[in-house]
């Protein structure tokens, strides 16, 4: 996610000897900084807007008491998230409706149109990589 954000890129990592990759410094920053903003992120829970963070120690020490014998049970709701989504209506019809020939004129694979038609098809969000996100915007 931090990389199609464009929050790192390639300087953030470097290969070792067995050429795997590892986080340099900066990487590891910027991850350290997106894990805190995802947790400072805003979710419903218990119809009160509250962090991920605050949701998750909350969780915790339920469980926690429920393992030592102080609870009976764990309530297990499940927060609602809403994150940054490609899927608007007009969005998912324009994709529907784009025939083969536009989609290849912009560049992309008959299998590309193919997952796409199919994630937009269904009743579950979806998003969209940047590049291909940029080229969506040239037809709207």
């Amino acid at each position: 996610m931090a990389i199609e954000k464009e929050i790192m890129d390639s300087k953030d990592f470097v290969r070792t000897e067995s050429f795997s990759l590892r986080l340099r410094p900066t990487g590891a920053r910027k991850v350290t900084e997106e894990f805190n903003s995802v947790m400072n992120g805003k979710v419903e829970y218990r119809k009160k807007n509250s962090s991920w963070g605050s949701v998750l120690l909350f969780k915790s020490r339920e469980l926690s008491h429920q393992l030592v014998g102080k609870r009976k049970t764990v309530e297990f709701s499940k927060p609602v998230y809403v994150g940054e989504r490609d899927d608007t209506d007009f969005m998912r019809k324009k994709i529907i409706d784009m025939p083969y020939t536009e989609w290849k004129k912009m560049g992309f694979s008959k299998g590309t149109l193919h997952y796409i038609k199919q994630s937009t098809k269904s009743d579950k969000p979806f998003t969209l990589n940047k590049h291909v996100k940029e080229r969506m915007k040239l037809l709207i």
